[in-house]
């Protein structure tokens, strides 16, 4: 009788393997295609193809690009404070020079922090300074409704890793995050074609002439 009991024995153990796991790697190996890439939000991969291929997600990758090298991004703010100085109100001028140039495009403002006070407070400081960049923004004729100011990153990403005082820590940053709405335009063209006009009219050089030269050379 032992040996039948041995084997039924294994045969239990073996059976038990084949169940519910915790392992990640087991979990991983027996899970559907795809399933590591679901984050739980139903719907993100459908809306990531709709996006790629009305060229949309590339439309607002390369504005993205182009507006992080043609503007100050980054504004910076003293210790403890979200209050925007003469420095980061002319960086946001320029910003909004820029954002006006295509009002069908949104924009989010993330805050951060030095490491220095609780995580907590540093989130609640970052998020004040967004909205500071936020309510300065709609000042010069940008909409609220293509504004978010984000949930802050508080002190979680750093530019310079010191638990000190660092101004370049404390920061927010503007980023292209969408278009207001989806644009069937973008797919012939049109939408390009804005893009360039709009381009080709910011490289213009502002005139130098002041009221004065003017006067005496029409009086000429």
């Amino acid at each position: 009788m032992k040996p039948i009991i041995s084997v039924a024995l294994a045969s239990s153990i073996a059976l038990s393997a084949c169940g519910p796991s915790g392992d990640p790697v087991y979990t991983q190996f027996y899970r559907e295609a795809g399933a590591v890439v679901d984050t739980g939000q139903f719907g993100n991969a459908t809306a990531n193809n709709t996006l790629v291929l009305t060229g949309e997600r590339q439309y607002t990758f390369d504005l993205a690009n182009r507006f992080a090298s043609e503007v100050i991004t980054t504004v910076n703010f003293a210790f403890n404070s979200a209050q925007l100085d003469a420095g980061a109100q002319d960086a946001l001028r320029q910003q909004a020079r820029w954002i006006r140039q295509f009002p069908e495009i949104r924009f989010r403002v993330y805050g951060h922090t030095d490491a220095v006070g609780s995580n907590s407070y540093n989130k609640r400081l970052g998020l004040a300074r967004a909205n500071a960049v936020v309510g300065f923004l709609s000042t010069q004729g940008i909409s609220r409704s293509r504004l978010e100011a984000v949930a802050s990153f508080g002190e979680t990403q750093p530019l310079i890793v010191t638990q000190g005082r660092e101004r370049r820590n404390r920061r927010t940053v503007t980023e292209v995050s969408g278009f207001v709405q989806a644009h069937p335009t973008v797919i012939d063209g049109k939408y390009a074609q804005i893009i360039y006009r709009d381009y080709v009219q910011s490289a213009r050089a502002e005139s130098d002439l002041s009221g004065t030269v003017t006067a005496d050379l029409a009086s000429e």
